[in-house]
């Protein structure tokens, strides 16, 4: 909790606000004098007492989760959280793993950080073949679309089961609508959907290069073999990672797409390490370089008002949140659903 406050009063500072010292300590649980000594810079009483952790009752299941390949300490608390887990804060979380050593140090690779102004770039990616088993052992090989704004580092994810071009512009025209407009620029790495290979020379896809016209930006390519030169969206595949702590626990493709949902949500709250304030705060200044989305006649010749999805085992698909019934026949399989006259 008070990590929590502390976080919350610096982006205070950041933004050279006035803080309202009577609503924080109703908000945190703390004495309005408290909350201004944390504002004055007091950073709390030692803690130099060894005693029992309240974590220690969930040292077994820590453990377990920690045996995923691939996951996060983040994404254990975040799994926890949503558990309704009493974990604290995240600092003593991360700090309780070290100090137990029930994980070894990860070890990091240092490459130089590329900035850019608002509004003028965004970078994507996909996380690949994410596999996934439901609490009713039903798999799920999906994939995230992740697009980031540059400066504020605002994300977007999109659930996906295939990444086809057809994907990537749905992907990109979603992410356009929520976010309110086009950067300038995007930053893609050497996609098949984006880049063609002529004479071991890359070269963008026609098709691409038209849509990017279309809608008015500019396609720049990621080095090869240089992925860091695209870290800040490769950074919010770590936060996709977090999914992984949802093994075996999540209901059908609905929990699922929620989850990712409400971890992108988290994703645009938390304080950036890079910037020092949550996404979601600089992205209210970004957004206004952004350009406008071109008229609705050329997104919608963009659009692919057909899906491909596959049967579930109960025998149905899922549209626009809806469930409709198919033939046992095709359970297992993937089908084509198309939309005839708003029915």
């Amino acid at each position: 909790m008070e990590c929590s406050l502390r976080a919350q009063l610096n982006i205070i500072k950041l933004m050279d606000l006035k803080p309202n010292f009577s609503d924080l300590a109703r908000q945190y649980g703390f004495d309005r004098r408290t909350v201004k000594k944390y504002y004055e810079g007091y950073e709390g009483k030692p803690k130099t007492r060894n005693k029992a952790s309240k974590l220690d009752k969930y040292k077994d299941e820590i453990i377990e989760k920690l045996q995923i390949k691939g996951i996060k300490v983040k994404a254990i608390y975040e799994y926890f959280v949503d558990k309704g887990y009493d974990v604290g804060g995240y600092s003593n979380f991360n700090k309780y793993i070290k100090n137990n050593d029930l994980k070894p140090a990860a070890k990091s690779k240092g490459h130089p950080r590329f900035e850019t102004l608002p509004g003028k770039q965004a970078q994507v990616d996909w996380k690949e073949d994410v596999k996934l088993i439901s609490k009713y052992n039903e798999e799920f090989i999906i994939n995230v679309f992740s697009y980031k704004l540059g400066n504020s580092r605002y994300c977007h994810f999109e659930y996906k089961k295939h990444r086809t071009q057809q994907d990537v512009f749905d992907s990109l025209i979603k992410a356009f609508k929520q976010t309110g407009g086009v950067p300038k620029e995007i930053l893609f790495d050497n996609m098949r959907t984006v880049v063609d290979i002529v004479d071991n020379r890359r070269r963008i896809n026609t098709k691409m290069q038209a849509f990017a016209d279309d809608f008015g930006f500019k396609i720049s390519l990621c080095k090869p073999r240089k992925s860091y030169t695209k870290g800040k969206v490769e950074a919010a595949n770590k936060f996709v990672e977090w999914l992984l702590a949802y093994n075996h626990d999540f209901e059908d493709e609905d929990d699922l797409i929620s989850i990712i949902k409400n971890i992108n949500n988290k994703v645009n709250q938390y304080v950036c390490q890079a910037t020092g304030v949550p996404p979601i705060l600089l992205f209210q200044k970004e957004k206004e370089y952004l350009q406008p989305l071109p008229k609705n006649l050329i997104i919608e010749s963009y659009m692919d008002h057909e899906l491909r999805t596959s049967v579930h085992k109960d025998s149905l698909v899922n549209y626009k949140g809806r469930k409709y019934s198919v033939p046992p026949k095709y359970i297992g399989k993937d089908v084509l659903l198309k939309q005839i006259d708003n029915q």
